[in-house]
């Protein structure tokens, strides 16, 4: 991470190291930037850390200590921008091209994903309805959804009321896919975790600035 000016000398050291030709030494780097060579050395371990450079020993053509040098890593930048809201797009659009499949394709999807999420509970070991609910509570906290219990019972809420979207750009143009992604997640974090409850179903923007997750007993959903 670091500061702006920590990344725009990485950036910097990186393009020495991909356009020298050969191998590039503390040296080097440090005459470039005309700083001392702990920082040059620094900057170098920094690249070296997320896999931009390699660290190798040169063999000294006479007596003396091998040098260390640093060579690009084989491969593509990987530090250009990303634009996967772009992707999503992409693939939620061919989702949608499947017409009346494509709701239940993506609440497939989210119920996929959401066994994944969760951790399961130990061999043996029953949850009640409100342990679960509080793990896919706590779950959706960590995806950035900013859920908060609703109903008077604290153990078995009513819904979740869901304060935050974080795919809402997505929703606004595609809401019963992404909707339903969300839905399947609940359902099934809920799934794996082997409680009675459920998510029955989502209401987008039941309120004006949330949106409410229904809970039910499976066997009355």
């Amino acid at each position: 991470m670091g500061t702006s000016r920590e990344r725009s000398r990485r950036r910097e050291v990186l393009d020495l190291v991909q356009g020298a030709g050969a191998p590039v030494g503390v040296a080097e780097v440090a005459e470039h930037l005309g700083v001392h060579a702990n920082t040059a050395r620094s900057h170098l371990d920094a690249l070296l850390a997320e896999g931009s450079v390699e660290r190798t020993l040169e063999r000294p053509s006479g007596p003396g200590r091998p040098r260390t040098v640093y060579t690009p890593r084989p491969g593509m930048d990987r530090d250009g921008p990303r634009s996967y809201l772009l992707l999503a797009q992409v693939l939620l659009g061919h989702l949608a091209s499947g017409g009346e499949d494509a709701g239940e394709a993506a609440a497939r999807a989210g119920r996929a994903w959401g066994r994944h999420l969760m951790d399961s509970p130990p061999p043996f070991r029953h949850l009640t309805d409100g342990a679960a609910i509080a793990r896919l509570t706590a779950l959706l906290d960590d995806l950035g959804f900013a859920p908060q219990s609703v109903g008077d019972d604290a153990e078995r809420p009513d819904a979740i009321r869901l304060r935050h979207c974080p795919f809402l750009e997505l929703a606004e143009d595609y809401g019963p896919l992404v909707c339903q992604v969300h839905l399947g997640l609940m359902q099934g974090s809920l799934t794996e975790l082997g409680t009675t409850i459920t998510a029955a179903r989502l209401e987008p923007f039941a309120e004006p600035d949330a949106c409410l997750a229904r809970l039910e007993r499976a066997d009355a959903a």
